[in-house]
């Protein structure tokens, strides 16, 4: 009896969706990290179990940014000698983080198999989450597309800066001729104003509308804010140290949003995290 219980409750874990988010930006410096730490910690605020992948493999700085003590990390995963669920550290509200490691060339230099075989390591991940949110290394690496590519949602950030937009054309264009991802979700970062940010989103779709078969979505702008420096420095989160700072406010408003975007019943076709379970609720 106890057994069929057991078993009961481990089918519905496994056929429960997880909604899985990919911060990236092509460039460093436009404030991913920020924006994934934050975007976790409003959904925690807001009731959600929230794991946070820090998927800059060899420069990894999440639990830096909240003054975590981490003890192992995804290497210790990768060499066998621990499961995903062991080296999970808990954050603000809750929020988990899947540490990485921080000066290690080799983990830097992973090939597609070991970022397949990391991504299918979730699917036997035992906590029990509503969200992922992989904070993605910059550039275009294999480890950034491999990542980008097995969530349901990319959020590609993006700065008033030249570069950004260059760089983030570029992290598009592979994707999506490559990998055959199709739609984007933009977030215009440290902008002065929401119609700067909604021009940073018009020269981005205007140069993708002409070469490439994508549909971008700006799903967020979130305005420059001193504070975000003053957060860094206390090693906490903007939407706890000042939470009523327009930075913060408009990464709540995000987080509100994201959780209106749907959920693909079906596997989308290529390599995904937590298969598993899409796979299982049609069983």
């Amino acid at each position: 009896m106890i057994e069929d219980q057991a078993s009961s409750l481990r089918k519905m874990n496994k056929s429960k969706l997880i909604k899985v988010m990919a911060v990236t930006g092509g460039k460093g410096g436009v404030g991913k990290t920020n924006v994934s730490l934050n975007l976790a910690i409003s959904l925690a605020k807001q009731g959600k179990r929230v794991l946070v992948l820090d998927a800059d493999l060899g420069l990894a700085n999440v639990d830096v940014l909240l003054g975590l003590r981490v003890d192992k990390n995804l290497s210790h995963v990768l060499r066998g000698e621990c499961t995903l669920d062991d080296i999970l550290v808990t954050g603000p509200h809750g929020v988990k983080i899947a540490p990485a490691t921080s000066g290690s060339k080799s983990m830097a230099e992973l090939g597609p198999t070991e970022h397949a075989g990391l991504i299918r390591a979730f699917s036997e991940l035992r906590t029990e989450i509503d969200v992922l949110i992989i904070d993605t290394a910059a550039g275009i690496s294999d480890m950034v597309m491999s990542f980008s590519r097995a969530a349901q949602d990319v959020l590609v950030v993006v700065c008033d800066e030249p570069t950004s937009l260059t760089d983030a054309y570029a992290l598009i264009k592979i994707l999506n001729r490559e990998h055959g991802v199709f739609k984007f979700k933009i977030v215009a970062n440290m902008v002065r104003s929401e119609r700067e940010g909604k021009e940073l989103f018009s020269k981005l779709s205007k140069v993708t509308g002409r070469f490439l078969d994508v549909a971008l979505e700006l799903v967020g702008v979130i305005p420059f804010d001193e504070n975000i420096r003053k957060s860094v420095r206390k090693q906490a989160a903007i939407v706890d140290a000042y939470p009523s700072s327009p930075a913060a406010l408009a990464i709540t408003n995000l987080a509100q949003k994201s959780m209106t975007w749907p959920i693909p019943a079906q596997p989308g076709g290529h390599l995904e995290f937590f298969i598993e379970q899409l796979v299982s609720r049609n069983e």
